[in-house]
């Protein structure tokens, strides 16, 4: 991939890298405040370092490696954003507008393995894991653009949500939370951010362990073995009951709340049945259990899925609620622009393939 991005490195890691070669600490301060204070486009911009130090920064590293091609705004402020990589790789990161601010999700990786039979993220299987620093980058290029705009709005909150599954991908997503962490830097408040897996049981367990109040997200889908495996493949290797004792672990060790997601496929796992069983699963963990009910963005590839009717999903909360199970159905965003996650890349992939025939 040639020169790595700079923004794949923690404070701590500049500090060190600049020290190996022969600068101050003070040097790595300098660095720091000219990419995320000051917000730098290039290493030139960095007019209090000395033209050694410069060409240094210059040699190794890269402060630019991914490209905006398409900018999707829909009518509620939402805006899909598609990258190019420098290897010529797609991805989708998205801006949403909420009442308490704006929010970022994040793409992990170029693809997915995980297989969910239902999502436009693994219509194409991974390429590769993202750096650290791409997934700076994606954040950055929005908060420019914003910065451009002169209003003063600030990204907030971040989500890793994106494509791909975050871990499988867990050491550059670990460095990217710190990074984006920084209370020099971007400092994103560890509440404001939540990192969505769909279960990969061991890596539960190393997030646990980590001392910090960073969000955890389980995307569920299904109260069962049976109906989770049909739609999620990843539930063979990482069964229900293994998840949810992973989940325990991270509630007693952590004594935060978790979210689990729900997406509702009309005629699969919308029904009375299903809710009972979910609040079945989750009653001995109901003070630190939040489901999110998720509308399902019907995807081309996968037709025979649909979205519940709103009755199905009224019946299934209220069921969960009667239940004592926190619950809510999570409000849409940019339903009238490929809202889907993947979708927009999917399209782009494919007219380009078709473009080349």
């Amino acid at each position: 991939m040639g020169k790595l991005s700079i923004y794949g490195l923690t404070q701590d890691q500049l500090t060190a890298w600049m020290r190996e070669h022969g600068e101050k600490k003070f040097r790595a301060t300098q660095i720091w405040d000219w990419l995320y204070v000051k917000r730098a486009g290039s290493f030139d911009d960095m007019t209090n370092l000395p033209k050694k130090g410069i060409q240094l920064l210059k040699d190794h590293f890269v402060m630019a490696t991914l490209e905006e091609q398409i900018a999707q705004k829909a009518k509620d402020g939402t805006t899909k954003y598609l990258f190019r990589l420098t290897d010529g790789n797609l991805i989708e990161t998205v801006l949403m507008p909420h009442e308490y601010g704006l929010s970022v999700c994040v793409t992990s990786q170029v693809g997915c393995n995980i297989g969910c039979s239902f999502c436009a993220s693994g219509l194409l299987r991974k390429n590769r894991d993202l750096t650290s620093g791409e997934m700076v980058e994606q954040l950055l290029a929005i908060q420019k653009s914003l910065d451009q705009q002169g209003n003063g709005d600030r990204v907030g909150h971040i989500v890793v949500m994106g494509i791909g599954e975050p871990f499988d991908n867990f050491e550059h997503v670990i460095n990217f939370l710190r990074i984006i962490n920084d209370q020099k830097g971007l400092s994103i408040g560890a509440r404001h951010i939540t990192v969505s897996t769909s279960g990969i049981v061991p890596k539960i367990y190393e997030f646990a362990d980590i001392d910090w109040q960073v969000n955890l997200a389980i995307s569920l889908h299904a109260p069962n073995n049976e109906l989770r495996s049909r739609i999620m493949k990843i539930n063979k290797a990482y069964p229900v009951e293994k998840l949810m004792e992973a989940v325990d672990y991270y509630l007693k060790k952590t004594n935060r709340r978790i979210t689990f997601e729900y997406i509702m496929l009309k005629d699969i796992n919308d029904h009375k049945e299903e809710a009972l069983q979910l609040a079945k699963l989750l009653e001995n963990k109901r003070h630190l259990a939040y489901v999110n009910l998720i509308p399902y963005n019907p995807v081309e590839e996968h037709s025979e899925y649909q979205r519940s009717e709103k009755e199905a999903v009224v019946a299934f909360y209220e069921t969960l609620k009667k239940r004592g199970i926190n619950a809510v159905v999570r409000k849409e965003f940019g339903t009238d622009i490929d809202a889907a996650c993947g979708q927009l890349r999917s399209k782009q992939i494919k007219k380009e393939r078709a473009h080349r025939v």
